[in-house]
């Protein structure tokens, strides 16, 4: 398989979609004309809320959606694989889907993947969210096949979950792995890294986590820091606290060298309680 030059367009969300688009077709559009093959936009991609009401009332069908139109529309023209990190899709009067889009280079979407792991926290800041207060959670692990291997899909909270990646590792076979986020800054500050480092330690695959940066509203603030860390754990592109793009060539035979080196996905053992 060929070297795969991926690029992270980290963003800073507001609550208008019809901006959002603006901003993030320039810079994936940008990412494209650089030679990029794949394109990777974060979680929330379309906009952020503040309050759920306002999540549930602004969302639309994923029939209906302009971000989705417009980027896979720059897929097609640019001809490059893009991965919409999640969009806020309505699926009742009660209930949205964060859902993630694979995207090919013809404009088609490939796959679909349903964030399972809903982010219901009260941070030691006095920091609360509850994401299952409007978003249905998916029930379905995705991998998926693309030129450069298998791809496994995820999003921002189910980092946390580890048994989630290794299922994309072994039965899914994938050999890239995506984390399109909006972390918050408490959390990311403590946990970002080393958890995005140790899921591609676990499984000897690459990791890309393209993340919403800066203040949002509500006064609500994300990480930034987009990673696209190597099968070994190793850093190989880091964004920082503003808007941009980072971009990071990928090699699929370094995971196969890792896996070999330390065959961690075939030692599993049943443990007894």
């Amino acid at each position: 398989m060929s070297v795969l030059k991926a690029a992270l367009v980290q963003l800073n969300n507001g609550p208008d979609i019809q901006e959002n688009i603006k901003i993030t077709e320039d810079l994936v559009r940008r990412a494209a004309d650089q030679g990029a093959d794949l394109v990777c936009t974060p979680e929330n991609t379309c906009h952020i809320r503040f309050s759920s009401a306002d999540k549930l009332k602004s969302s639309l069908p994923e029939k209906d959606h302009p971000v989705l139109e417009k980027l896979s529309g720059l897929a097609r023209e640019k001809k490059f694989w893009l991965l919409i990190g999640s969009l806020t899709i309505k699926l009742s009067d009660s209930k949205v889907a964060n859902r993630s889009f694979l995207i090919d280079d013809t404009g088609a979407v490939v796959v679909r993947y349903d964030k399972i792991h809903l982010f219901d926290v009260d941070l030691p800041t006095g920091e609360t969210h509850r994401e299952s207060d409007v978003v249905q959670a998916g029930r379905r692990a995705v991998a998926t096949q693309t030129p450069w291997g298998k791809m496994g899909l995820s999003i921002c909270y189910d980092l946390r979950f580890a048994y989630l990646y290794r299922k994309l590792a072994q039965q899914g076979s994938a050999k890239i792995l995506t984390v399109p986020a909006a972390f918050t800054v408490p959390t990311g500050k403590a946990h970002w890294e080393v958890l995005l480092r140790a899921r591609a330690i676990e499984t000897g695959s690459f990791v890309l986590a393209p993340a919403q940066c800066g203040r949002h509203e509500g006064g609500r603030e994300t990480y930034g820091h987009s990673l696209v860390v190597g099968p070994w754990g190793e850093i190989l592109a880091q964004g920082g606290d503003e808007p941009g793009i980072v971009t990071a060539d990928i090699d699929p035979a370094a995971v196969d060298k890792a896996r070999s080196a330390i065959p961690a996905l075939k030692h599993d053992r049943e443990i007894i309680p």
